[in-house]
Parts: structure tokens; sequence; C-alpha cells
């Protein structure tokens, strides 16, 4: 209940002090946030590489509009399409290079047609982070196709 007495001579008891503490993390918690990193990187990093696939089919798709227009000049100066490989050259327009690194660019049939036609093609390079879109397509008559199915 109550203490007994102190003396003079008797020292004061100290209360019990809790050990003191670094300031920082320990390994526990260091491991913790570890964890958690590696759970948002595993969750964010397919979402990212899905929207850097999406930028390089967009710029694809924008090259094949600009190859459909210059083939559209094309008609009209020289009453057909470039068509074969040497299309390109034909409408002095070069496969720019965030295209280049993802796909080869064709332009089909390989000679001149009647009536003229053409379908611009962009093709993954095999092992390309772009082969799960398949190919890009743009006819003559505007019709556009991504894996072969209609529209991009």
């Amino acid at each position: 209940m109550h203490e007994p007495a102190r003396g003079a001579d008797e020292p004061a008891r100290a209360l019990p002090v809790p050990p003191k503490r670094d300031a920082g993390l320990t390994i526990v918690e260091l491991m913790v946030v570890v964890v958690i990193v590696a759970i948002l990187a595993l969750i964010a990093f397919p979402s990212y590489e899905e929207h850097l696939r999406k930028g390089r089919r967009a710029a694809a798709q924008s090259f094949l509009m600009e190859v459909g227009n210059r083939e559209q000049q094309y008609l009209l100066d020289a009453r057909n399409y470039a068509v074969g490989a040497g299309a390109l050259a034909a409408l002095n327009v070069a496969v720019p290079p965030e295209v280049a690194r993802f796909y080869t660019v064709t332009i089909d049939p390989p000679a001149p047609a009647v009536p003229p036609s053409y379908t611009v093609t962009a093709t993954p390079l095999a092992g390309s982070a772009q082969v799960p879109d398949g190919a890009l397509t743009l006819t003559h008559e505007g019709a556009k196709t991504r894996n072969g199915q209609p529209g991009w």
C-alpha cells in the first residue's frame, strides 16, 4: 500500500527506462516497404507496357494515313497508285524511326493493277512488343483493319 519511509542515506529508486531506439528503420519495416513497392510495380508495369504499345500503334496508324494521303496525290499525277517494293520511295516518304523499330511497312499489290488499288500493311516485327496487335492495314477504299478485324 504505502512505501516504507526511506532514510536520508538511501538513494531514490529510478523507474525502469525502456531501451533507447536509434532513429531509422528496422529490417522488418524495410522489408515491408520493399514488398509494397514490388506489389505496386507488378500492378503498374503491365499497364505501362500497354500504354507504350498503344502509343507505338498510334504512330504506325498515323504513318499509314500519311501514306494513304500520298497515294491519293500520286494517283492524281500518275493515274495509278505507287505499289510494290519501291512505292515508299516513289511517294517520297520514309518510315519514321519510331515505326521502323516495331513494324515492317509494305504496299501491295507488287505491281500496278486494273482498276488501281493498294493496301498498305504495317506488320509487327517478330519478337517485338507490338506482336499482340497483329498487322495494321489501310486500303485504297479507306478500309482499316487490325489483326484482321475491321477498324483500328
